[in-house]
């Protein structure tokens, strides 16, 4: 067994403590230029910015601190992007890591990756594979959805859960592959290739989460673009974070900034639709319960119309029409059997002013012939023999002309 002095022990935080020790006063690392490629690039809201310089072999943690930053007036930047860094290296003690304290950097141009990345991007574009004429409209109600990423990536569980709860009508059909590494390049064009031949996808999601640029560049690859340009299904590019573009972003028939945001853009929401529905039964209801009360009106009108048809009701009103006119005759038979009466007094009066009776009365008699009752008024209306009636005021007197 072996036996250690205490003392000869030291702690991790001790270690760490000297190592920056060590460090911070080497004359080499305490001012030094390192050159590389910009990789993982991430400025916070504090203004401090964070990035990893890298070549074909080795990388370095990078932090451009916001003070150093305003003082010299750095440059943007970005990932891809070639640059010599100045600044001190140090132990970060809280992670275990070295790290490039920056205090200056000067830009020396794009990088490997950039320009492999243009280079790519000129000649497809040059062979049409971004036009927009290409570009195929996404279905509105897909029933099935392919989706070509890692089965153990958050993303995929975002994505699920973004399809589940905008429209849960819709199948998914799962097409795995590698996102990252060198492999990942061909397991794409592949996961692509399988869901065409499959048949039942009416879209395919193509995405991965975040990541540095050497994280996302199976996207940038070659064999990718070109498994999405011969698809025979619509594309949606779900690469990354919004800032991040891709190969893919430019091939796909629509690009999404995230495979979140991917995923909506695949399917409807059955929310919208749900309000849609309500709205219509609102219209509905409303058109329903006008249509009634016009119909109701419509119905009121016919039947007063029926009531004014009806033969019971043209007896009532001809009854009445009737009862009116025997009325008004009744009322008119009277006025002219009143007015005849009076005339009829006139008359009867002139008749009596007139009559010969008074003329009888007054000791006149009036002298009828029998034979025609002719008043006899001259000798020469009567000869002899002939046969008269005498009339006085008491009674008559037959007499015969001698």
């Amino acid at each position: 067994m072996l036996f250690l002095d205490a003392q000869s022990i030291l702690s991790v935080t001790q270690v760490s403590h000297y190592m920056k020790e060590v460090l911070e006063t080497d004359e080499i690392l305490r001012d030094i230029w390192v050159r590389g490629e910009i990789s993982g690039c991430k400025t916070y809201p504090s203004g401090h910015c964070y990035f990893t310089l890298k070549d074909d072999e080795a990388q370095l943690p990078c932090v451009f601190f916001k003070n150093a930053r305003l003082r010299t007036s750095a440059p943007d930047l970005r990932d891809g992007m070639a640059i010599a860094a100045n600044g001190r290296i140090s132990l970060y003690e809280r992670d275990g890591k070295l790290q490039l304290y920056v205090e200056r950097i000067e830009p020396l141009g794009d990088g490997a990756l950039f320009l492999r990345f243009e280079q790519l991007k000129n000649r497809l574009q040059a062979e049409g594979l971004f036009d927009t004429e290409r570009k195929r409209s996404l279905p509105s109600q897909p029933s099935v959805i392919g989706i070509v990423t890692s089965p153990q990536a958050a993303a995929l569980r975002d994505m699920l859960r973004v399809l589940r709860n905008r429209y849960p009508l819709a199948s998914v059909i799962l097409s795995p592959a590698l996102v990252q590494g060198a492999e990942a390049p061909l397991a794409i064009a592949n996961a692509l290739d399988l869901l065409n031949e499959h048949g039942e996808a009416e879209v395919i999601i193509v995405g991965r989460g975040g990541g540095s640029i050497e994280e996302l560049w199976a996207f940038n690859e070659e064999v990718v673009a070109r498994a999405i340009a011969r698809s025979r299904v619509p594309v949606i590019s779900g690469v990354g974070h919004e800032t991040d573009f891709t190969i893919a972003d430019f091939v796909a028939d629509q690009r999404a900034s995230t495979p979140t945001a991917a995923a909506v853009a695949a399917v409807p929401d059955i929310a919208d639709w749900q309000a849609s529905i309500r709205a219509y039964q609102v219209a509905l209801a409303s058109f329903t319960q006008e249509y009634l009360i016009e119909k109701h009106e419509g119905l009121t009108q016919a039947a007063r119309d029926l009531q004014r048809l009806n033969p019971q009701f043209q007896l009532d009103r001809l009854r009445q029409r009737l009862d009116d006119t025997t009325a008004l005759m009744q009322t008119r038979m009277e006025y002219i059997l009143t007015l005849r009466g009076e005339r009829l007094r006139g008359v009867a009066m002139q008749m009596h002013a007139l009559s010969p009776l008074l003329t009888v009365a007054r000791g006149y008699a009036v002298v009828r012939r029998d034979a025609d009752q002719r008043i006899v008024t001259s000798t020469q209306h009567v000869q002899s023999g002939d046969d008269l009636t005498i009339q006085v005021t008491d009674g008559h007197i037959h007499a015969r002309v001698e």
